[in-house]
């Protein structure tokens, strides 16, 4: 039985259908967008250029989440090609996104003259919070839970409200709101990196590498509750390792979403959130101590081609100043 609460369909003008899904992917990059302005104006960014970074990064955010999810789903689109398409059924990956919005932002911060760690780290925030709103899409769409649970674990031992609580049953189950632990997760990660954004000690790209350490953190430990994961089949040991780090979940009542083993025993995002923390350190760490005046975030940010382009009317105007005395100069001597 259909026991799905929420129409995914916002509302349809003519053949147009307008999803919810989509509605709060924009307003979480619309969020990301002020947030990014609103903090950019410390040091004198112009906010066409966050525009424009939103206008190229969200198109290649969600290029990067589909080709990476297709990469490792690739058997069931492989004779359904014109599905790789239908992105509002669902199904990008947040790593794939990232991959594609950091290659995107390291071509345009290049072109405009901006050192890449600076401009990253006021984009953090803005990451996390786009995040954290966009997570409630896959709520809409009965889609990235968890295993199956109890309603009395959902309502009576987590507390939450009724409408989450009916929407997580599922066709007569009720199933873990890992889009929520999520989304609680980042809103935590997005009030530490505002307060670290402020501390004297940051320096260049370290909140750009705090955001990622945050939320890999969070991701390792979400992920084994969910029965969708992208999964390898990896060598033993790999999977021993990751479950043993994975444990303490089960303290507080938490058991691992069922992942088919023929399909793998090891969870692609679980294994990246390890890599992904492990490099973040140690490039804090390297960075540290190779990078002489490493500058800290609240130094001034210093854009190499706008300088440039600023002073040349300066220039201009000056020059035809001088010119017009010399030639009135003349003029009286003669």
């Amino acid at each position: 039985m259909d026991t799905m609460l929420l129409d995914p369909v916002a509302f349809s003008i003519g053949f147009i259908t307008v999803r919810w899904y989509g509605l709060i992917l924009g307003a979480g990059a619309l969020a990301g967008l002020l947030l990014a302005i609103w903090e950019g104006k410390r040091f004198n960014i112009p906010q066409e250029f966050f525009m424009d970074l939103l206008l190229l990064g969200v198109p290649s955010a969600i290029v990067g989440a589909r080709i990476y999810f297709v990469a490792f789903k690739w058997e069931d689109y492989k004779d359904n090609f014109w599905d790789v398409f239908k992105i509002w059924n669902g199904g990008i990956a947040i790593y794939g996104a990232l991959i594609g919005a950091i290659i995107c932002a390291v071509i345009l911060f290049k072109r405009r003259g901006y050192d890449f760690w600076r401009i990253a780290d006021i984009c953090a925030p803005s990451l996390i919070i786009g995040q954290m709103i966009g997570r409630w899409g896959n709520f809409v769409n009965q889609e990235a839970y968890g295993g199956p649970t109890t309603e009395s674990f959902l309502s009576d031992y987590l507390h939450l409200p009724s409408f989450i609580v009916n929407q997580m049953n599922v066709q007569g189950t009720f199933h873990h709101p890992t889009f929520l632990y999520e989304s609680v997760w980042n809103f935590a990660g997005l009030i530490l990196l505002l307060v670290l954004r402020r501390r004297k000690f940051m320096r260049a790209g370290e909140l750009f590498l705090s955001y990622f350490i945050w939320y890999s953190i969070g991701r390792f430990f979400i992920e084994a509750l969910r029965t969708d994961s992208l999964a390898f089949q990896g060598a033993a040991w790999v999977a021993s390792f990751v479950n043993t780090l994975w444990s303490p979940m089960t303290w507080m009542g938490f058991e691992q979403g069922n992942l088919d083993a023929s399909y793998g025993n090891v969870r692609i995002s679980q294994l990246l959130a390890i890599f992904i923390i492990v490099i973040a350190i140690a490039l804090i760490i390297v960075r540290r101590k190779t990078v002489r005046n490493l500058p800290r975030y609240s130094d001034p940010i210093v854009c190499t081609k706008s300088v440039v382009v600023d002073q040349q009317p300066v220039v201009k105007a000056t020059t035809n100043e001088h010119s017009a005395e010399e030639q009135d100069a003349t003029n009286k001597q003669e």
